[in-house]
């Protein structure tokens, strides 16, 4: 059971970016999947999450219309698309699968490893 982050890098402030999270290992029948992000000197930070038929999401107001959170068509896919990026948008990104349509970071049960953002001024 895993979760493969990636799309991650350097970007300039304004930019933008696409996150991928894969799933692999096992079928996430009815999960839902988030991101949720740690900067330095920070707690954890959720973000989005998507439910399983990627019909519902929910977004942290802080990011709501520059963050967007989709989810493939073969369901253990999961995006997100960052636009509008900001210097204090630089955390490590973590995807992470579970239960529920959830900000809460304890309800989930199978997190990646993370994938790295920089955003400069």
């Amino acid at each position: 059971v895993q979760l493969q982050a990636s799309g991650g890098g350097l970007v300039q402030a304004g930019g933008s970016l696409r996150l991928s999270c894969a799933a692999s290992g096992r079928t996430f029948g009815n999960y839902a999947m988030g991101w949720f992000r740690l900067a330095p000197g920070k707690e954890r930070e959720f973000i989005a999450v998507i439910n399983w038929s990627g019909d519902s999401t929910k977004y942290a107001d802080s990011e709501k219309g520059r963050f967007t959170i989709s989810r493939g068509n073969a369901k253990n896919t999961v995006y997100l698309q960052m636009n509008s990026l900001k210097p204090e948008d630089t955390a490590v990104y973590y995807c992470a699968a579970g239960r529920y349509l959830s900000a809460v970071r304890e309800l989930y049960d199978i997190w990646g490893q993370g994938t790295l953002v920089t955003v400069s001024s």
